[in-house]
């Protein structure tokens, strides 16, 4: 609960420091790239070499996966049908394909599962979230927001993508055994930590509450699909088809109803694909998202 707390004092902190005049407006530039560059790796770097991997962890795995293809398919067919622009595409595909797995994911999945279900939500996030958003993610920021992108040019900005390169070395981690130090271990835990207050301090600088927004269709459609068609597929996947229903399952239909993710609003932002619509989709998603949270949840308990 302290954490959901956190995540709306930041926003509204955020809001208000847009009426400060003196205070820099290019704030949240800086604080994109401590998270991106600081936070992420320090939080891939202390959990991924904890993780135990098993078949069964295909499931959890595949939401983020399965949610972020369907997006880019969804999205990329109606900006043809309804000749949307490249920017607008991408900011769809990436902010309503990516959920927030890991701020909002942990603190309300350990809630309500406990401890094993935090471990699920730590894969749906980890090898599941951050490794789209770090490959996937990169890939459609960079095509949707150049006019003339090339293959060499993209795999250059995925490989030298400081949370990928971490998430690599924290897989060989993993495979060889290895874990750091305990004190090494507890600053890492402290470094990913600040991401949460950071990251809604930035969308809370970027957010704008403008009632003539020629946003707000597409707020609507893209938080249509996150909060309601992604944890559908989901669960049709999964328990409809194959015959699924461990508790696995159910916070993995959680997991897949999540608001959409900051960083991934972060990451749409800092390669120009509607800052502002991507602002809303954080500011507007997360509140509404508890709405839809309760339903989802009673849907899962009858699996």
């Amino acid at each position: 609960m302290n954490n959901i707390i956190l995540i709306f004092v930041c926003l509204f902190l955020g809001i208000a420091l847009q009426k400060v005049k003196r205070f820099p407006s290019n704030t949240y530039k800086i604080l994109n790239n401590v998270v991106i560059y600081i936070c992420l790796p320090a939080l891939a770097l202390y959990y991924i070499p904890k993780i135990e991997w098993d078949n069964k962890l295909l499931f959890p795995i595949g939401v983020t996966w399965i949610g972020f293809t369907v997006s880019y398919l969804f999205f990329s067919f109606l900006g043809n049908r309804f000749g949307w622009s490249k920017k607008l595409t991408g900011c769809l595909i990436i902010t309503a394909g990516l959920g927030n797995t890991s701020f909002l994911g942990f603190p309300i999945i350990q809630a309500l599962y406990g401890e094993e279900g935090l471990k699920t939500a730590i894969l749906v996030d980890q090898p599941g979230t951050f490794v789209v958003l770090s490959t996937l993610g990169i890939l459609v920021a960079t095509l949707f927001s150049s006019g003339s992108p090339n293959g060499f040019h993209i795999a250059k900005k995925i490989l030298f993508f400081p949370p990928f390169i971490t998430f690599l070395l924290a897989c060989l981690m993993n495979v060889f055994d290895f874990d750091f130090h305990e004190y090494i271990q507890l600053g890492l835990q402290k470094v990913s930590s600040v991401m949460t207050p950071l990251a809604m301090l930035s969308v809370g600088l970027q957010l704008r509450f403008d009632r003539k927004s020629k946003h707000w269709k597409f707020l609507g459609l893209g938080l249509l699909y996150k909060l309601i068609l992604t944890p559908t597929l989901i669960y049709l996947l999964y328990v409809v088809i194959l015959d699924q229903n461990s508790k696995t399952i159910q916070v993995s239909i959680m997991e897949a109803a999540m608001a959409p993710m900051i960083t991934a609003s972060i990451l749409a932002t800092s390669h120009g694909l509607k800052p502002r619509l991507s602002s809303m989709m954080i500011g507007f998603g997360i509140p509404l998202s508890f709405v839809t949270l309760v339903f989802w949840y009673f849907v899962a308990q009858f699996i």
